[in-house]
């Protein structure tokens, strides 16, 4: 699955069109190295989040097309 994908399936972040811009700004990385939006997520990556005043870094669990909002949140596991 696509990284703008995956951080909006699992709500990390709201919209895909902020995920992918966010992408291109470099403020997402994926095992310590810049990002495209187009990079394919796969179990145990390490995700780093660099918006507002706190980064947010996750390990991928689980790739899942579609998921309800009560089961994003086991999509990844907070660092």
């Amino acid at each position: 699955m696509r990284l703008d994908k995956y951080l909006k399936v699992s709500r990390l972040i709201k919209r895909r069109t902020i995920a992918n811009e966010a992408c291109d700004a470099g403020k997402v990385a994926v095992n310590d190295k810049p990002a495209r939006a187009s990079y394919e997520v796969k179990t145990g990556d390490i995700i780093e989040i660099n918006m507002g005043r706190t980064p947010l870094k996750v390990k991928v669990l689980t790739i899942k097309e579609t998921i309800g909002k009560d089961e994003a949140g086991f999509m990844y596991e907070a660092l």
